[in-house]
């Protein structure tokens, strides 16, 4: 009876092993179905938008039409490359590296922590909707939220993605980039550093085991994460792209002169506009030199604040640390990315 019943426990966690094992191969297979659908649904409708835009726009020859077109598939055309490549490399962290190699490498100290964990931004990027979530586990394997805000902020900003896409985005001017990465990083240092001091754990409401993390193999969330990017944040471009393109054509350049006569009203109407938006990171430096009747300093607020201070930001900071601890720290990051613009940006452009 000894031998039969371990036999039968050992076939049933064979079994088992199986059953999983179809599982996580029937789920990586289904994803990436999906994940192949929605790619071609985004590239045939950039494909259609590119063929058919013209012949529209000569249609109704109208020149705000043809102008409005020229904008929206200049943004998109060029954009999508790089939001693909940010969703490759985001996925692929994802996926591939641990959050325990986090908390191994992080200082204890939150005061050493913060900009250590602020630089890993460039090495470890990821979209600004994946870093929250990121963010969360973090905190949950004892890093610091000190540590763990800094990364949630630097990552979506700093990124090698992000910088060649906005070197490509503002040729012949290399101070863009530099401007950009200085003030992201002292953004996200400073608002690390800020919630060490200030910030008070209450405010936090974390739940016990995110959804998340609940993957079942590193195949299946490298498919999942790659179409969470790349599906979620393309449509956010096609959006930003159609407001960029919108504002360009609708806004009257006498208005448009009245807010860019004030560098201040300039900078604050940009930075107001990249919280509307909420243009993915890895596009939002095409946007920004779309909105060319602005000078440089107001351009740089909106890729500063952009990957920080959204909308959508906010909606997932709310679902994931509480309503309350969005309000503080979306506000404070607002005012924080702001005011790091303008000086980073007064002392580089």
């Amino acid at each position: 009876m000894r031998n039969g019943e371990a036999r039968y426990v050992s076939d049933q966690k064979y079994a088992g092993r199986r059953g999983g094992f179809a599982d996580a191969a029937r789920l990586t297979a289904r994803l990436c179905v999906e994940i192949l659908l929605g790619a071609l649904a985004l590239l045939t409708i950039v494909t259609v938008a590119v063929l058919l835009g013209p012949m529209l726009a000569l249609d109704l020859y109208t020149p705000p039409v043809a102008a409005w077109w020229t904008v929206f598939t200049a943004v998109v055309v060029q954009g999508v490359p790089f939001l693909l490549l940010g969703a490759l490399v985001s996925a692929s962290v994802g996926a591939l590296v641990p959050e325990r190699v986090f908390s191994r490498l992080l200082p204890r100290s939150p005061a050493l922590a913060v900009p250590v964990a602020g630089a890993a931004g460039v090495v470890l990027p990821g979209c600004e909707c994946a870093s929250v979530p990121v963010a969360g586990s973090l905190m949950r394997r004892g890093v610091a939220p000190a540590a763990a805000l800094a990364f949630l902020l630097s990552a979506p900003a700093i990124n090698p993605v992000v910088l060649v896409a906005t070197s490509l985005a503002f040729p012949g001017q290399p101070m863009m980039v530099v401007a950009r990465f200085t003030a992201s990083l002292a953004t996200a240092v400073a608002m690390g550093w800020l919630w060490a001091r200030f910030g008070r754990t209450e405010w936090l409401r974390l739940s016990s085991k995110p959804a998340a993390e609940a993957g079942a193999s590193r195949a299946g969330a490298f498919a999942a994460g790659l179409q969470h990017d790349f599906l979620h944040a393309g449509g956010f471009l096609v959006m930003g792209a159609g407001a960029a393109a919108t504002f360009n054509v609708a806004v009257p350049r006498a208005l448009l002169d009245i807010f860019t006569a004030s560098a201040w009203v300039s900078v604050l109407l940009l930075a107001l506009l990249a919280v509307v938006l909420c243009v993915c990171s890895e596009a939002d430096a095409f946007v920004a030199a779309s909105l060319s009747g602005f000078g440089p300093v107001a351009q740089l607020a909106f890729m500063v604040v952009g990957p920080m201070v959204d909308l959508k930001l906010f909606a997932l900071q709310a679902g994931t640390f509480g309503r309350e601890f969005a309000l503080r720290f979306s506000s404070a990051t607002w005012v924080t990315a702001v005011l790091g613009s303008v000086l980073v940006g007064w002392w580089l452009l």
